[in-house]
């Protein structure tokens, strides 16, 4: 790969505009279907953890163009972040390593997180199965949706039935990549908390790595992907670290 940075500072880059708009598209589309045609897009182009029913291989690319409906700060937070720390990116890699960058980080963020899904249904089908359910009966359960399921049971059944059901959507995975290509490209720049406090870029990401390890401990109560946060940031930082070594950036 060729590494040409760009001659002149952008402060709205290509990849960025065009990341920001096409997830605002899919955000206006996601609000227009479900209200006219009542299709709920995150539900068809989110990402479902494999040996689901409703799992797609295009999912685990779409996923990251979808937010919530019910809470609007989802995408602009996510929007915000990847325009605040991407920007500086971009303009010091140029945009086809940006791109790359990003990519990379979203789908080793989705990895992670099914990874964990898929390990956490592993050890609930063992608890269900020696409470007598057969494998047939669960790949039937599976087939049910979620109002006539098992939404009042309680216990590994019901967890179980939630990890293959819920579909995971967001730009998170791949914005916490950039927040960590940040961190190391930029160590020392400050970053102002709240417009006041200031801190400076290595200490911010480490801060936010600590919380989302912190965050996994509560994961069970929470519908927010941690463990993709922090798989983001993981191949943020790996890929960084080879790119160093083999091109010097």
């Amino acid at each position: 790969m060729q590494y040409s940075a760009p001659n002149r500072f952008s402060f709205l880059p290509p990849v960025i505009k065009n990341l920001l708009i096409i997830n605002g598209l899919f955000f206006v589309a996601s609000i227009s279907l479900v209200s006219t045609f009542g299709i709920n897009l995150p539900s068809t182009l989110g990402l479902y953890t494999p040996g689901s029913p409703d799992f797609m291989p295009h999912q685990i690319i779409t996923h990251m163009f979808l937010h919530s409906l019910e809470s609007p700060a989802h995408i602009f937070f996510n929007m915000f972040a990847l325009w605040m720390f991407g920007v500086g990116l971009e303009n010091r890699w140029g945009s086809q390593r940006f791109l790359l960058f990003y990519v990379l980080t979203g789908l080793g963020a989705a990895a992670c997180h099914v990874g964990v899904n898929l390990y956490e249904a592993y050890e609930l089908k063992k608890m269900i199965t020696a409470a007598g359910y057969s494998n047939a009966e669960l790949t039937e359960i599976l087939k049910m949706d979620f109002r006539t399921g098992v939404r009042s049971t309680a216990g590994p059944l019901r967890d179980y039935f939630l990890l293959y059901k819920t579909p995971t959507i967001g730009a998170s995975g791949a914005v916490y990549g950039i927040l960590m290509g940040f961190g190391m490209t930029f160590p020392n720049q400050r970053i102002y908390i709240y417009l006041l406090i200031p801190i400076k870029a290595k200490y911010f990401v480490a801060l936010f790595g600590i919380l989302e390890l912190y965050a996994t401990l509560g994961r069970s109560t929470s519908n927010i992907a941690h463990f993709a946060h922090l798989g983001g940031m993981l191949f943020g930082f790996i890929l960084i670290r080879y790119w160093r070594r083999k091109y010097l950036i």
